[in-house]
């Protein structure tokens, strides 16, 4: 077996800065998020007056973030904003000024480390200005770009958010999906039940999206897309798809030219499922060359050691696990191995 620090990338980790502008005077609107700087080391996320996440100083502090990747094996870690920060159910000038908030925070805060690669956010709920916001920040230096799964009704085979998708595939743009928003009520609110269920079935569903609604058919192949969390329940469930895309074709296809199946290959997902089990499940359906590691840091249901289940998946040959770990990762990213 490799040794629990054998170098890793870690495509799925989140930032919240400490301290931003008032956003409301910033941006217009009321509710938006803000920080309650409770000590030097704490802070909580606050939505309006609701205490929404309390976060550490490993969510702000690059020397942390290093400790903790030095910690775990991990050479190089992809740093994508916090969801709540989107903004897609606010209008679109509202959205594009947090985002360059953010977004410039981002910059600031990692300071130019060449082991922290920035991801943006965009105003996903106006295609054009997201396209503008992501033109903006590559050239900053971001490397890619994090979007939410949905923005309200539309999901990402809306013709819009294909639009801005191919623009990422033009300009050469990894893409992150993060599930956001999920929906809540009395079944759902306890026990962090919409994060336990609620954030597999939202990706399980926005990739079936992509692939029902026509969106891979009328996206080049060269997009690079990853959906976090191990694609949710999707690989579970995908030959109760292909099986219902068969029998039931007159509903289920919806634009798609080829069941769920054939679109394997065209995506990522991210290793953050904890059991090898599951690991074997997304080897043997997704495949080896489109796995790679993700840890949700720095919040407490991701995982630590970050890349704990793909190193002690003992099904694994060394050339696989070197897959996983790394060797995907740089092609996701559109790296060569050797920067």
């Amino acid at each position: 077996m490799p040794s629990a620090t054998d170098p890793a990338v870690d495509v799925h980790t989140h930032l919240v800065p400490k301290g931003w502008p008032d956003l409301a005077a910033a941006c217009g609107g009321t509710g938006w998020p803000w920080l309650r700087v409770d000590s030097e080391r704490a802070a909580m996320i606050m939505v309006g007056e609701t205490e929404w996440r309390p976060i550490g100083v490993q969510a702000w502090d690059p020397g942390t973030r290093r400790a903790d990747m030095d910690a775990d094996g991990i050479d190089l870690q992809v740093v994508s904003p916090t969801p709540v920060f989107f903004a897609y159910d606010r209008p679109a000038d509202q959205a594009i000024k947090v985002a360059r908030i953010f977004n410039d925070l981002m910059l600031t805060t990692l300071a130019d480390d060449p082991r922290l690669v920035p991801f943006c956010q965009v105003p996903l709920q106006d295609p054009d200005a997201a396209c503008a916001e992501l033109d903006r920040c590559l050239a900053a230096g971001h490397v890619g770009v994090e979007i939410g799964n949905h923005v309200g009704d539309r999901d990402l085979d809306d013709d819009g958010i294909v639009a801005f998708l191919n623009h990422c595939a033009e300009v050469g743009a990894p893409v992150l999906v993060h599930p956001w928003d999920m929906p809540g009520g009395p079944r759902l609110d306890r026990w962090m039940a919409r994060w336990l269920t609620g954030m597999p079935a939202e990706t399980h569903l926005s990739l079936l999206a992509m692939i029902l609604g026509g969106a891979f058919d009328r996206l080049p192949e060269s997009l690079r897309i990853c959906f976090a969390h191990g694609g949710g329940s999707f690989a579970f469930w995908l030959g109760r798809s292909d099986n219902a895309w068969r029998r039931r074709g007159d509903v289920v296809r919806g634009r798609s030219l080829h069941a769920p199946s054939h679109y394997l290959g065209r995506f990522f997902v991210d290793t953050v499922v904890f059991e090898p089990s599951a690991l074997r499940l997304l080897v043997d359906t997704v495949g080896e060359d489109h796995l790679v590691v993700g840890s949700d840091y720095p919040y407490p249901l991701g995982e630590r050691p970050a890349g704990e289940v793909v190193r002690k998946a003992d099904f694994l040959s060394d050339g696989q696990r070197h897959k996983l770990l790394s060797t995907n990762a740089v092609r996701f990213l559109g790296r060569s191995q050797h920067e």
